[in-house]
């Protein structure tokens, strides 16, 4: 029986090709076919469409970038600096709400003057308001176009709702508060004036901020031309420079709990009831850890005792602490001479813009302070 031949496997290599044409006589006289590639859809239409596309967001990206170049700077509405707020921008910014210029983010200005005041100092406010303080937001804003000076009565928080609430009313009709994230006291005063310099360092672009007391007569065309002057030395603290000697009887007013670390004489020190810090001295203290800084008894010891340790330049000027008003007075208050005792003093301030005659009369000076008793008498 024959062997049963064996089949190659199989492959692609053993599939039979086709035959190769071949040039006949038969083809001879007839056309060859021209050679038709495979159909395919038309591609061009979306290519097209996809350039003019990216030509559109680039041409739109150009000239977005160019009206934003030529557009002026945006302003900010910024009346917060964590809880502490400006009263007369936040009153601004609702009245100039859809003004495309708003109310600008921490302005430039000469100086900042923070009037300290207290809950229970309603009547010293009326009074600063019948004289040098405007009692409205256009008289503000006039006296900073003015002089380049911006003015606020500062004033902490309490837990005491009636009081807060009859400081609102105060706010709604004045506009004039800056109102600071710390707990009103006057045993807290250095705490308070800390965070005053803080908030007003935040919310104002300063050349000097300006601590003032709520009972003192101020010319703030004098003082912005104090404020003005060149100087050679950027830290600065401006005013009435004393020495003294340092309390250590507890039952006397000016009493300092850490006389131990000073001695028996203050360094100098300004005055509490105005003085001025520059710029560069108030963004130290703005920037510094509250439990950083040594806190004595007495405000104008404690800033005096940072000034040191700052080795700021003490700017001593007596025409901030005039008891009566001159040609060259900036600021008028009767510097204190005892802590206990019965003292009567009447000073006359002139205001001279309105040809009124100021008549301010302290009595009953005891360890607490004074009471202001104001009249008003026509100039003759």
């Amino acid at each position: 029986m024959p062997p049963v031949p064996t089949l190659p496997p199989f492959s692609s290599a053993s599939r039979p090709s086709p035959p190769l044409s071949s040039y006949s006589k038969d083809d001879k006289g007839k056309k060859p076919k021209p050679f038709a590639p495979p159909l395919s859809p038309p591609r061009r239409l979306p290519l097209l469409l996809l350039s003019a596309l990216c030509l559109l967001v680039g041409v739109g990206g150009i000239v977005f970038a160019a009206v934003v170049l030529r557009r002026p700077p945006r302003t900010i509405t910024i009346i917060r600096c964590g809880r502490a707020e400006d009263a007369l921008r936040t009153f601004r910014s609702k009245s100039l709400a859809g003004d495309k210029d708003g109310v600008v983010a921490r302005p430039k200005i000469l100086g900042f003057v923070g009037v300290q005041t207290s809950f229970s100092s309603a009547d010293r406010r009326a009074a600063l308001r019948s004289t040098w303080f405007p009692s409205d937001p256009e008289g503000l804003g006039s006296l900073e176009r003015a002089t380049g000076l911006a003015f606020r009565f500062v004033i902490g928080r309490t837990k005491d709702s009636k009081k807060m609430a009859d400081l609102r009313k105060e706010i709604d009709v004045y506009h004039d508060f800056m109102l600071i994230d710390v707990e009103e006291d006057y045993i807290r005063l250095p705490q308070k004036t800390l965070a005053f310099f803080k908030a007003a360092f935040n919310l104002f672009d300063a050349d000097f901020y300006i601590k003032a007391d709520d009972d003192i007569y101020l010319r703030p065309d004098r003082l912005a031309t104090l404020l003005a002057k060149d100087r050679p030395h950027h830290l600065t603290y401006i005013g009435c420079m004393k020495k003294g000697p340092v309390i250590t009887d507890p039952k006397m007013r000016w009493y300092e709990s850490s006389g131990h670390l000073i001695g028996n004489e203050y360094f100098l020190h300004a005055y509490g009831p105005i003085y001025a810090l520059s710029a560069e001295v108030v963004a130290s203290l703005a920037i510094a850890r509250n439990d950083s800084l040594r806190m004595f008894s007495n405000e104008d010891v404690t800033i005096g005792s940072w000034m040191l340790a700052m080795n700021v330049n003490h700017e001593d000027n007596r025409a901030i602490c005039d008891p009566k008003c001159t040609p060259t007075s900036i600021a008028v208050w009767d510097i204190p001479r005892c802590s206990v005792g019965e003292r009567t003093r009447m000073m006359v301030c002139s205001w001279f813009r309105t040809g009124m005659v100021m008549v301010y009369r302290s009595s009953l000076f005891y360890s607490f302070g004074w009471t202001w008793h104001k009249e008003k008498l026509h100039a003759t």
